[in-house]
């Protein structure tokens, strides 16, 4: 199993300066997960210049920006967001990174006020299935995200994020299951994960209130076994946002701190998540 990091921790974008690689390292952290936004404003060999010095992994989480929409009444909208997201998969590649993983499926806060129509599902499968092939040719895989009601209408649990990607039917196409959300969408967590199976492709372990993981009411020891049984063996990545950055805390509705430091959050988290596992 490998342990990792999303940078949105300290910043929205890739800033090295602020992450604290040695405790990182010291605490057992194997990768990074960097966002990434508009895939031109990053600097790919950057990027692969610190993982190579710092001996991490690195890949990508990101999120529908403005304007772009897979499942838009408009084909024209939906044409353009097949041609972004494959914009990020080469950026992607060029990184170094192993995956990108996120709400690929609709823009994040997008809540017209119904259930998703049978149209919207139908083109959210077709925009996957169309990413396919370059995700081949980059060796990148992709974690499709389901997010609790108040952020999305259209993939909440761990059961239609199965049938979602049953349907897409791409093997580098898989599940990302966070405990943040499925805390909130599914009766059972662990329940939730064994659900998914061999689609599981990345693991996002947050505690319920985005705080240090083992600090809140998560039933860590049977979500852990229950990933364990499934025979994953790829990330547990702690995702949590900075309070402290006004943009990043309005879209994530984090009011407060979450931690005595952002940084116990990634390395105790860290801690905490290696001990239980090894232990589970």
């Amino acid at each position: 199993m490998k342990f990792g990091v999303n940078t949105l921790i300290w910043s929205g974008s890739f800033e090295p300066r602020k992450y604290p690689f040695a405790a990182l390292k010291e605490a057992g952290v194997d990768g990074i997960e960097i966002p990434v936004f508009v895939p031109a404003d990053l600097d790919t060999a950057a990027v692969r210049k610190t993982c190579a010095e710092e001996d991490l992994a690195v890949h990508f989480c990101s999120v529908n920006p403005e304007g772009m929409n897979p499942i838009a009444g408009d084909a024209g909208v939906r044409a353009r967001t097949v041609e972004h997201w494959k914009t990020l998969i080469r950026t992607a590649a060029d990184a170094g990174a192993e995956q990108i993983a996120g709400p690929t499926h609709a823009p994040v806060g997008y809540l017209p006020g119904r259930r998703r129509t049978a149209d919207e599902w139908k083109w959210g499968v077709e925009f996957h299935q169309a990413l396919g092939p370059v995700l081949d040719d980059a060796g990148i895989t992709l974690g499709v995200e389901p997010l609790n009601r108040f952020e999305t209408y259209f993939l909440n649990t761990a059961a239609d994020a199965v049938k979602f990607v049953s349907e897409i039917g791409h093997e580098r196409i898989g599940i990302l299951l966070d405990t943040f959300h499925q805390n909130i969408e599914d009766k059972n967590i662990a329940d939730a994960y064994r659900a998914c199976g061999d689609r599981l492709l990345h693991v996002h372990t947050c505690e319920n209130d985005r705080g240090i993981p083992g600090s809140g009411h998560v039933d860590w020891p049977n979500v852990l076994r229950a990933i364990k049984d499934t025979g994953y063996d790829r990330w547990l990545t702690i995702e949590s946002f900075n309070a402290h950055i006004p943009d990043l805390s309005a879209a994530t509705a984090i009011w407060r701190d979450l931690a005595p430091s952002m940084d116990d959050i990634a390395i105790e988290g860290t801690r905490f998540l290696r001990d239980l596992w090894a232990r589970t």
